[in-house]
């Protein structure tokens, strides 16, 4: 018996393991990413079966989504957990490892006894707020010992699976959103017709089929032309050109006179009373024409207008799953962030986020949202720094028809859409002061009043807001309500900066080249020692976000696969010393230095030694006998140069 065979663990290879991972799921969703997945991990830890399932709490069962045993994979596999190794896994929601002996333990449990397996590791599938989703699972005939190696890598593939299922949960709801919206059209009494920016024909509703007296098979992609006069066909052409002019959320109208429409194949005309609303799919422009009274089409109007919104809301989210919209990082100051952020989640209370720009407040304030109890509704976001200050009430809180002048209807605002959701202020600190008492009226009472109208409205909303300024010193300054602030800070959380976050650089940095390279259809080569140097030598004063930008532009400017770090930073930000001995220049140590670029070089030259040493400054194997000096005088460096160990 070799050694391999004795031990089915050895020479186990963890770049070798995770590359095997990304590359066998990188391009796979659904059913074959987790074929991929578990016949990846099979190999990966040369086990006899291997399997991920999704779990069915009501019947306490799982249902296999991918299951390999040998070399064959077993189709339609559902069992019951009562009696197994994997019940320990789902109601201990833990890593559960049984080495040997599996049979001992489960003498009764038919498929150990057929498979003759003997070993069994198991952990559990957790969405965000800890709920069990399902079950990954290896099983051998051999012995399986304990190997941290191993169990790391397991859970890596754990936590790919468990992305997969929130992946499919989300786009599930959105499937089930997009056919409320297709229901709600189509038993609509009224006419609604969907043009392209052609104004062809795209989508009829049978209530439109009826009046115009034909199918929708035969008339979608024919000039919507047919249907009208041609005067009535050119006010529509004039109308939708102006919809095209106006700023997003106002692209909506009520066409004053109606339209002359007309049965196809009739050259009798009758009067419709009609709306205008536009919208855009993949940044191509579509109409929605509604043909009705002007009391049904007030309601309908509204209902359709919310569900698109929410809709639009949900794939925006779906993005985010995706794409990079997890939070990344293993830094103290970051994982101490998300503990506050998982103790606040599912308790309604108002959140302030506060940190400077671009570092990720927006994705804290959906996760808030996305592990709270009012998930499954609209999370809606308004940027108070973006709005013109005279429309800010009304995006707020909506307006009444002739309120003002250019409210041609009324019009649904922020608050109303997030009427039993989240609503997401960011960049509160910008916010106008003659606003600020009716927003601390909302977060207080729960009613507001649109413009143009004396009705109170009853609002349920969780507020989550975000800003970049200090607002107590708002306060002081008189430019922020003392009471408003007061109400907001019930729960705050600070998003540290990119600089204070130095072990999360290399693994965000990584994670965008993966993304970019993908897009771009590139292989990068691997992060250098050098490269990491570089990145963390520089001050990041556009944090993530600027991260993200660089690593975007090393991407596309890489040759033959190396990263152009020091070209893609912006000019002076990386310190030639640093710079050259990282492009492989031969001319490094004959060119002048400033004491900046000195500095600089230094400062990141002593991080990379704390870091190796997991910041030990003194001893044996200790930072300062690594950089051959003194404990004392590395001290007095790392003070100079302003170096603190993270917490």
């Amino acid at each position: 018996m070799t050694a391999s065979e004795s031990d089915p663990l050895e020479g186990l290879d963890e770049a070798v393991a995770l590359r095997r991972l990304v590359d066998g799921t990188a391009t796979a969703t659904g059913t074959r990413f987790f074929s991929a997945l578990v016949e990846n991990l099979a190999q990966v830890l040369h086990t006899h079966g291997a399997w991920v399932t999704e779990y069915l709490p009501e019947s306490r069962r799982l249902r296999a989504l991918a299951f390999r045993l040998g070399d064959e994979w077993v189709e339609n596999y559902e069992t019951p957990i009562d009696g197994t190794p994997c019940a320990r896994v789902i109601d201990e929601t833990r890593l559960v490892h049984i080495k040997d002996g599996l049979l001992d333990l489960y003498p009764e449990e038919p498929d150990i006894k057929q498979v003759g397996a003997t070993s069994y590791l198991g952990m559990p599938l957790l969405d965000l707020d800890g709920r069990v989703l399902g079950h990954l699972a290896v099983m051998d005939r051999r012995p399986l010992p304990a190997d941290p190696r191993a169990e790391a890598l397991f859970k890596i593939f754990a936590a790919r699976a468990a992305a997969e299922l929130q992946r499919l949960r989300a786009e599930q709801e959105l499937r089930e959103r997009e056919e409320r919206l297709s229901r709600l059209i189509a038993s609509a009494m009224d006419a609604i017709v969907e043009l392209d920016e052609a104004l062809r024909v795209t989508l009829m509703n049978p209530a439109a089929e009826k009046v115009f007296c034909c199918t929708a098979g035969q008339v979608v992609a024919k000039p919507f032309s047919r249907f009208l006069t041609s005067d009535s066909f050119e006010k529509l052409g004039q109308l939708a050109r102006d919809l095209d002019r106006r700023p997003r959320g106002e692209r909506y109208l009520w066409i004053p006179g109606g339209l002359q429409a007309r049965p196809d194949g009739s050259e009798d005309p009758f009067p419709a009373e009609a709306t205008l609303s536009r919208f855009e799919v993949n940044r191509r422009a579509y109409y929605t024409l509604i043909l009705r009274n002007v009391n049904e089409r007030l309601e309908a109007e509204r209902r359709i207008r919310s569900l698109t919104r929410e809709t639009a809301y949900l794939k925006e989210e779906l993005r985010e799953l995706h794409g990079l919209g997890e939070i990344l990082g293993r830094s103290p100051r970051l994982l101490r962030v998300l503990g506050e952020l998982k103790q606040v989640a599912d308790t309604g209370a108002t959140v302030l986020i506060g940190g400077e720009t671009g570092t990720g407040k927006e994705l804290v304030a959906r996760a808030i949202h996305g592990s709270g109890r009012r998930k499954d509704k609209a999370l809606v976001r308004v940027n108070c720094a973006a709005i013109p200050g005279t429309l800010i009430e009304s995006e707020f809180f909506g307006h009444a028809k002739g309120a003002f002048t250019g409210a041609t209807e009324r019009r649904e605002g922020r608050f109303a859409l997030a009427d039993g959701g989240t609503i997401f202020l960011d960049e509160i600190g910008e916010l106008p002061l003659a606003l600020q008492a009716k927003l601390l009226r909302v977060l207080q009472e729960g009613e507001f009043e649109p413009v143009g109208t004396a009705q109170t409205r009853k609002v349920d909303v969780r507020v989550i807001a975000a800003t970049n300024r200090d607002l107590e010193s708002e306060v002081k300054e008189g430019r922020f309500r003392e009471d408003l602030f007061y109400r907001l800070n019930v729960f705050p959380i600070r998003v540290p900066p990119l600089r204070e976050r130095g072990e999360d650089i290399p693994l965000l940095a990584e994670a965008f080249a993966r993304r970019y390279a993908r897009q771009l259809g590139q292989s990068l080569q691997p992060f250098t020692d050098d490269d990491v140097a570089l990145l963390k030598s520089y001050r990041w004063p556009g944090n993530v976000r600027e991260l993200q930008n660089v690593i975007e532009r090393a991407v596309i400017l890489a040759k033959g696969g190396r990263l152009e770090l020091a070209r893609a930073l912006p000019e002076g930000a990386a310190p030639p010393l640093l710079t050259r001995a990282v492009g492989g220049q031969s001319d490094a140590s004959e060119a002048i230095r400033t004491v900046d670029e000195i500095q600089a070089f230094e400062r990141a030259n002593l991080i990379r030694a704390l870091e190796a040493t997991q910041w030990r400054v003194s001893g044996e194997g200790g930072a300062a006998q690594l950089l051959g000096m003194k404990p004392s005088t590395l001290a007095s460096r790392m003070k100079a140069l302003s170096i603190e160990r993270p917490e």
